[in-house]
């Protein structure tokens, strides 16, 4: 009887003492009932609580929450399917909201989340599901946090972990790419040809624009060269001519010219007799009786000439 009322009085005492006194953590915070109406939010710390009056209805997380989404199966705008999932960060910011607007908070976040994230996919292509995973985490946290306000649940932010098309559409994809990087390879080639011809032409052109050039100033400089020769034929001309008309002003000057013509012409036809297959002689016979006495005459005169001397 002794250990049956000691055991007896132990469980009491401590039904009465979890019942009278609560700890409350610094990471939470605890709601309150009596006699099954809120009474007030417990912070961190110890209560007092009234025994069979009192009780915690409620414990509520304060820190930061990580729930995973599950993956699920959406539609994108081009009618392909990909499984998403991902993971949405959540914060209780009104315990008492948490506890008496909705039942469970957390599963109605990830559940709000499959939902949106469903709607968020099926605005864009397969191709933008990719490139565009900042828009639309934006966009769910933005959804989500619209609707989980009455709920005292603040969304901090989501992130799409994956996003995996079905086996023959990455299958698709992969043959999709293939034929992008040979025709990308094609117009590289192509563009290297198309390069390597105009290369070849400007080079021909320049060669022939060289060419011509070169053979432009050849000309130039043959046609200087020519006009310095004439030049200088005509100014050597020119002096012989002032110089024998110089020396035909001086005394038996012009005797010594017509000299001078005279053996020059009988040189020349001499040349000429001599080369010719025909019989050449002067149309005018007088005139060759005219040069034999001139002949005479200059002779003469030259005799003369060196017995005075």
């Amino acid at each position: 009887m002794f250990w049956t009322a000691t055991l007896i009085t132990l469980v009491v005492t401590y039904f009465i003492v979890t019942r009278l006194f609560i700890i409350v953590e610094f990471r939470e915070e605890v709601i309150q009932e009596r006699l099954g109406k809120f009474k007030k939010n417990l912070k961190p710390g110890f209560h007092f609580l009234v025994p069979f009056v009192d009780r915690p209805a409620y414990s509520r997380e304060m820190r930061e929450q990580v729930l995973d989404v599950p993956s699920q199966t959406c539609i994108t705008k081009d009618n392909i399917e990909v499984n998403v999932d991902g993971l949405v960060y959540i914060k209780v910011m009104d315990a008492y909201k948490a506890s008496y607007g909705i039942s469970n908070y957390q599963a109605a976040a990830v559940n709000l989340a499959q939902t949106t994230m469903r709607s968020e996919v099926g605005k864009i292509t397969l191709d933008d599901t990719f490139s565009e995973r900042e828009m639309m985490n934006e966009n769910i946290v933005r959804e989500i946090d619209k609707a989980a306000d009455p709920w005292g649940i603040k969304v901090l932010r989501y992130e799409i972990k994956n996003i995996r098309p079905s086996n023959e559409i990455v299958d698709t994809m992969e043959k999709q790419m293939e034929a992008e990087r040979e025709k990308r390879a094609e117009i590289v080639h192509s563009e290297g040809f198309r390069q390597a011809r105009i290369n070849e032409s400007e080079g021909e052109q320049q060669s022939q624009v060289l060419v011509s050039e070169a053979n432009r100033q050849k000309r130039i400089n043959e046609a200087l060269g020519k006009a310095k020769e004439i030049e200088m034929v005509a100014t050597a001309t020119a002096q012989g001519i002032q110089r024998i008309a110089e020396a035909m002003q001086k005394p038996g000057g012009d005797l010594a010219v017509k000299t001078k013509l005279v053996e020059q012409y009988i040189d020349e036809f001499g040349k000429i007799i001599a080369s010719s297959k025909i019989s050449v002689l002067p149309t005018e016979t007088a005139n060759l009786k005219t040069f034999f006495e001139g002949v005479s005459t200059i002779s003469g005169h030259t005799k003369e000439s060196g017995g005075e001397q």
